[in-house]
């Protein structure tokens, strides 16, 4: 069977276009989504998943139609492979049925992994280079002023003489219990820097 998509951004925008092209291609079902591409809920293609079956045919009119970067239209084609589903993008000429759209589609596949390979490799030669200075990656390690407080407010009532529970020291300061076991730590952890 063959099932069709047809997405556009905004609500303004009209799908007609893309519905004629995917009758034309013999589409019997075809889902409609007025949401942009770079959502990460799009309802009408996930019950579009639900829907395929075995030998199915997925239509749209063009690629962007399905995915707005490349990692995401692999990520989709390739879970339609595992299906044993196959693809056809009318405008692009792309139809995963033939050898020359399988062809098609593993080169899109070997540049966006080349692309992903090159970025990987330009991180780590930056990381290796600022370590080489003297300088760590990643998020600062700190905390807020109301966080240091309450760190400090939970150790000197947990060793306090007359030390109330846990949970007292937690419900006074409104925090949970598991947060007041990790602020004496955090502590400890300061001190014996």
């Amino acid at each position: 069977m063959k099932i069709g998509y047809a997405r556009v951004s905004t609500q303004d925008q009209n799908l007609d276009l893309q519905i004629d092209a995917l009758k034309n291609a013999g589409c019997e079902i075809i889902f409609k989504e007025k949401i942009s591409g770079k959502s990460k809920e799009r309802p009408e293609l996930t019950k579009l998943f639900e829907k395929l079956r075995k030998g199915d045919t997925v239509v749209v009119w063009k690629l962007d139609r399905l995915g707005r970067s490349l990692k995401d239209l692999i990520n989709l084609i390739t879970k339609m492979q595992q299906l044993d589903v196959s693809f056809l993008s009318i405008q692009d000429g792309i139809n995963t049925n033939t050898a020359t759209g399988r062809f098609t589609f593993n080169i899109f596949a070997s540049l966006a992994e080349f692309e992903r390979e090159i970025i990987s490799e330009r991180t780590r030669a930056g990381l290796t280079s600022a370590r080489a200075r003297g300088r760590k990656g990643g998020r600062p390690a700190g905390y807020s002023i109301e966080t240091l407080k309450k760190i400090k407010a939970v150790k000197t009532l947990y060793d306090a003489s007359n030390s109330p529970s846990v949970q007292d020291i937690a419900d006074s300061l409104k925090i949970s219990r598991a947060t007041c076991y990790r602020y004496l730590k955090i502590h400890d952890e300061i001190v014996n820097k």
